[in-house]
């Protein structure tokens, strides 16, 4: 609607709406009861699910290695005693929290210090492991504590892994019970997408994919649940424990937790505190109470009714997607702010006119323009829909709902709050009175080659800035040094091996001689059979004693078979060296195949690559075969030659295997995996060009055909996402900015104005992305939607600039006069929203969520840009530029 609007669209908007406000905010009001009702079941999601890429390849490597080598969700705990590590003072404490653990519902097993079996302490030779006694622990009184300390710190099994170089750290892994619904429900549902990708699915198969699509959503919120309360209890334990030990909890499902613990506190805390400072600014600026209430009013219904369907529809927010809260509390308080201003301009302007056809008139100039701001708002975020990331999709969507929600409730709520609460007497502004907005407007004018200036040289910055742009992310970085969760972290990664997945996988080459290395021709199994008679690894299995004497029995095994809920899914699942396996020994195979990995040829190869890994400053812990065929020889006391290497693949207990061989050697497919862990808190990782470098050095440096390695695991898929966001967001704002310029052909039927009011949207957008640029902060799933946001929040001062200036000049056809009556008219909403936002928003740099300091600060950055190319570099444009046409020569000044 505009001021001519159609008569029969006015009355009828009159009648429903205007004439019946105690109606309509009767509706309302119920309809608010209901959101709030059901706001409570309201989910934020952090699952791994939810930050994966569909349809990924390298997602298919992941699975398929998770599943063939197997990975274990845990907890892990630092244990750092004042006093050292092995004393009774520090184990004491430790076997009894370890107990407390291991009586926790959802927890497998416990591992500590106190479990693992010692080949060092003292030296242990190849018959002992494979003798009847089992191997000591240092629970066991035999156990030399000096040299056991030495053995955990520097045992290529355990340092890093379960102790500290320097030996006064110790790894407390708490691993967690597998949840099998969810496991069922994903691979259904994987099963049926992975169809749907080469064929269209029948309607039964249809029914399926949503059934288990269900299953999974029901099943991942039951687990998030379950795990939440789990550390909750682990952290309740860990605190009784503190005056003995430093301790700190780590692991992705303490990360995934915390991050929705921030995420919520921000959204309440922050969000009161948001709106609490938003009223105190409206009352500063509006001096009454119904201009600080209506607006008010109709954000919180608007952001209500929102969140109420997203609660009934099970619509989850996640850690990215809970952001279009704030934004939404943005853009409803804009239009809310547009129409008031609006109002009390035509009622100081025209004090007699009944107050029924003043909202009327209001609200039928502000439609079209606010209408539109709407429109153009919404096709820059539906550009986050290109994306394969769903919380960024889901982010695009509820903006989207959320937008065309504000615009209906601003323009019945405002209304009616207008109607039963009396306006009294105009505000009247003197002449004396010097609006900021003035101040605007007399810099255009005196000062436009000024401005024309800094524009050029913020163009030339922000050139620099975005081409300092980095994709990266670590999730380290989420919090300040302050927080337990940031300590904790910056601890297991510097002292226990890193943080962050990489599985690189090697396929044998495909043409190798290795009977002729053994010195056989490989024709017969009677020559297998006679090279394995004096295997020494054939000895009784030392490990097949009772569970009263075995340390690896029950659920204290340190070996136990463990599934993991989102061993197919979880890019964030770590590597578990005391996982699970269902191997057996491979003496018990009636045949036997040399692998190429148990040659010298192949040992030589893998020790190569792990030794290329461990001299990298990014890797932490790396573990390979190499780690097996390094233990053996310090049994034996000397090196692996070829029919060691080939015993070693066909001989080695069950249970040694299941830790060192069956982890890292799939004999069906011939293939060698190298298991490694990243260290978040290296200020040199830069994800991408770390994986293009490692896969080129393996192939130039160490001669490995590319087509043999697959390298996957969390690095990889975390990578892709940030690589697939950049391209999809940053990469597509040409596009976007090309559908707006349409839009605002459309609106203004003027290419030139078109192309003017473009110019401040594209510098805002640039001016924000070059400040995160030259700031250092990364574009990351976090703050990859600011652009988004950027452009969504400029389109809509422009438009409302450009709409009333096109109005304004067809009074008297002078640019100059026109541009200070804007300012002293929209420019003032412009100027107040952009206020209350800015002051508001600062609140979110108390919080102590990163996130959440990003997503404030350049939210604040977005406003004042956006405000400032409309109110200074819009109207120097116009002016200069006069793409109305020639002035009136008879315009009055």
């Amino acid at each position: 609607m505009s001021e001519g609007v159609n008569t029969k669209k006015r009355t009828a908007y009159r009648r429903w709406v205007i004439d019946k406000p105690w109606m309509v905010l009767a509706v309302i009001a119920v309809l608010t009861a209901w959101a709030i009702s059901v706001i409570p079941k309201t989910t934020l999601d952090a699952s791994a699910d939810s930050l994966l890429l569909q349809g990924d390849p390298s997602l298919a490597d992941f699975r398929d290695v998770s599943e063939r080598y197997g990975a274990a969700e845990f907890l892990l705990l630092t244990w750092q005693p004042e006093g050292e590590l092995l004393s009774d003072e520090s184990l004491v404490p430790l076997a009894a929290m370890a107990d407390e653990l291991r009586a926790l519902p959802g927890v497998l097993s416990v591992v500590t210090a106190l479990d693992v079996p010692l080949v060092e302490s003292p030296r242990k030779s190849l018959s002992d492991v494979l003798g009847d006694d089992p191997l000591p622990t240092l629970s066991d009184p035999s156990t030399d504590r000096a040299l056991a300390i030495e053995e955990l710190k520097n045992s290529v099994i355990y340092s890093e892994l379960l102790a500290s170089k320097d030996g006064t750290l110790s790894a407390v892994q708490v691993n967690l019970e597998p949840f099998t619904a969810y496991d069922q429900a994903l691979k259904i549902r994987e099963d049926l997408r992975a169809v749907q990708v080469e064929r269209s699915l029948s309607e039964v198969e249809l029914a399926q994919l949503k059934e288990a699509e269900l299953a999974v959503k029901a099943a991942s919120a039951q687990a998030m649940a379950q795990r939440s309360e789990l550390v909750a209890s682990v952290r309740l334990i860990a605190d009784r424990y503190r005056q003995h030990a430093n301790i700190f909890v780590g692991g992705v499902p303490m990360i995934a937790s915390d991050m929705v613990a921030f995420v919520r506190s921000d959204l309440v805390v922050f969000g009161a505190a948001i709106v609490g400072v938003m009223m105190l600014v409206l009352a500063i600026v509006f001096q009454r109470a119904r201009w600080v209430a209506i607006p008010v009013v109709t954000c919180i219904v608007t952001v209500a009714v929102v969140l109420g369907i997203l609660a009934a529809i099970d619509w989850r927010m996640t850690v990215i997607s809970s952001n279009f809260v704030a934004v939404l509390l943005i853009i409803s308080l804009s239009i809310a702010i547009h129409l008031v201003v609006r109002y009390r301009e035509m009622h100081q302007h025209n004090p007699n006119m009944l107050d029924a056809d003043r909202i009327e008139a209001a609200m039928a100039a502000m439609a079209v323009p606010c209408v539109y701001t709407g429109l153009t708002t919404i096709v820059a975020f539906l550009s986050l829909l290109v994306s394969r990331i769903q919380p960024v999709i889901d982010f695009g969507s509820m903006m989207s709902l959320g937008i065309v929600l504000a615009l209906i409730f601003a323009f019945t709520i405002v209304p009616a709050m207008m109607r039963v609460w009396p306006s009294g007497k105009p505000l009247v502004h003197h002449a004396d009175e010097q609006p900021f907005t003035r101040h605007f407007a007399r810099w255009v004018d005196e000062r436009g080659g000024t401005i024309l200036t800094v524009t050029a040289v913020l163009v030339m910055a922000v050139a620099l800035g975005v081409s300092q742009l980095k994709v990266e992310n670590r999730f380290i970085d989420y919090f300040k040094q302050s927080t337990e969760i940031y300590q904790g972290m910056e601890l297991l990664d510097a002292e226990l091996g890193g943080t962050i997945g990489l599985d690189i996988t090697i396929a044998a080459p495909e043409e190798v001689d290795l009977f002729g290395e053994l010195g056989l021709d490989g024709d017969t199994e009677t020559e297998v059979s006679d090279f394995a008679a004096d295997d020494p690894f054939l000895e009784d299995d030392p490990f097949a004693e009772s569970a009263q004497d075995d340390p690896f029995a029950a659920d204290e095994d340190l070996f136990a078979s463990q599934d993991d809920v989102f061993a197919d899914d979880d890019p964030f699942a770590e590597d578990d060296i005391f996982g699970d396996s269902s191997e057996t020994t491979r003496a018990q195979e009636p045949g036997f195949t040399p692998s190429y990995w148990f040659s010298l040829q192949g040992r030589q190869e893998i020790a190569a690559v792990q030794d290329y890994l461990q001299n990298r400053t990014e890797v932490g812990k790396v573990m390979s075969l190499d780690t097996l065929f390094s233990t053996v020889e310090v049994l034996l006391n000397g090196p692996l030659g070829s029919v060691e290497l080939a015993l070693v693949q066909r001989s080695m207990p069950a249970d040694i295997a299941d830790l060192l061989q069956t982890p890292y050697f799939d004999a069906e497919r011939n293939e060698a995996r190298v298991s490694l862990r990243v260290k978040e808190t290296s200020k040199t990782l830069r994800r991408d060009a770390f994986l293009k470098q490692v896969k080129h050095d393996l192939v130039t440096e160490l001669g490995i055909e590319e087509e043999r390695i697959t390298m996957s695991g969390m690095l990889v898929l975390y990578n892709n996402v940030l690589q697939s966001l950049f391209a999809s967001q940053i990469m597509t704002l040409g596009a976007v900015f090309g559908v707006i310029l349409v839009m605002f052909y459309l609106l203004f039927r003027s290419l030139s104005l078109a192309l003017l009011a473009l110019a401040p949207n594209v510098l805002a957008a640039g001016l924000v992305l070059g400040v995160m640029g030259l700031a250092g902060i990364p574009l990351d799933i976090m703050t990859i939607t600011i652009a988004a946001i950027v452009v969504g929040i400029g389109v809509d001062d422009c438009i409302h600039y450009v709409h009333r200036f096109m109005h304004e000049f067809e009074v008297d056809g002078d640019y100059t006069a026109a541009m200070h009556r804007c300012h002293l008219s929209i420019g003032r909403a412009m100027y107040y929203t952009t206020l209350t936002v800015v002051i508001g928003f600062s609140m979110l740099v108390l919080s102590n969520f990163k996130p959440s300091i990003y997503f404030g600060a350049l939210t604040v950055a977005a406003m004042v840009a956006a405000v400032l190319g409309a109110l200074l570099l819009l109207p120097r444009l116009i002016v200069l530029l006069k793409p109305l046409g020639p002035e009136n020569n008879h315009a009055v000044s």
